[in-house]
């Protein structure tokens, strides 16, 4: 794998275009373009990867994408539904619905944690499996286009940055670093068009 050092830390090329994708894929979510699924799912496929090598060993990470491919698959094939002619426009989750994904949030973190520090050599099994569990959380809602998952993105990248740092990958840090700030611009995009959209009813 080619390597080079930045901010005193050493990173891979490879490393390099999971965060070009990455940072590609969430500005189209948040512009609301569905090519940030085909998008999405060459980021994912990146990460996995990277994920998986020796030295990084966050198994519930790479676990993690393959789940993002489905969900990114889900999303695609949701997001170019048209309902009357109309576009899928964003809304905001019922109590019932947050309950639910609240819910199985709560046993996917419980399951991974056990499994991945059993029986597996993965690094920081619980928190590592938390953070994996709110983002399936938070992708799903992307497919359901709930505003809500921007709140979940910003809980789970703002626990990410440190992560990353501590596992010696500064790129990917940075990456959800910006993350963390184009999470709380999507949120605030999201919601006001939403307002745009129901005035004009």
């Amino acid at each position: 794998m080619i390597t080079f050092t930045l901010l005193g830390q050493s990173t891979s090329i490879l490393e390099l275009f999971a965060m070009l994708t990455g940072l590609l894929g969430v500005w189209l979510t948040i512009r609301q373009n569905v090519f940030c699924f085909p998008v999405g799912i060459i980021n994912v496929a990146l990460y996995a990867w990277l994920f998986y090598t020796p030295g990084i060993q966050l198994y519930a990470d790479a676990l993690l994408q393959v789940f993002y491919l489905v969900l990114l698959a889900y999303g695609w094939s949701q997001w170019s539904k048209r309902k009357n002619g109309s576009a899928f426009i964003a809304t905001r989750s019922s109590a019932s619905f947050l309950i639910r994904v609240a819910f199985l949030t709560l046993i996917t973190w419980i399951i991974f944690g056990f499994l991945f520090q059993h029986y597996t050599s993965a690094s920081l099994p619980w928190i590592d499996s938390l953070l994996t569990s709110m983002s399936l959380a938070a992708q799903y809602m992307i497919a359901k286009k709930k505003i809500e998952n921007w709140f979940v993105w910003i809980a789970a990248d703002a626990a990410y940055v440190p992560m990353y740092f501590y596992k010696h990958l500064p790129l990917t840090g940075i990456l959800y670093l910006i993350f963390l700030l184009m999470a709380i611009r999507g949120w605030k995009e999201w919601n006001d068009e939403r307002a745009i959209k129901q005035a004009a009813v």
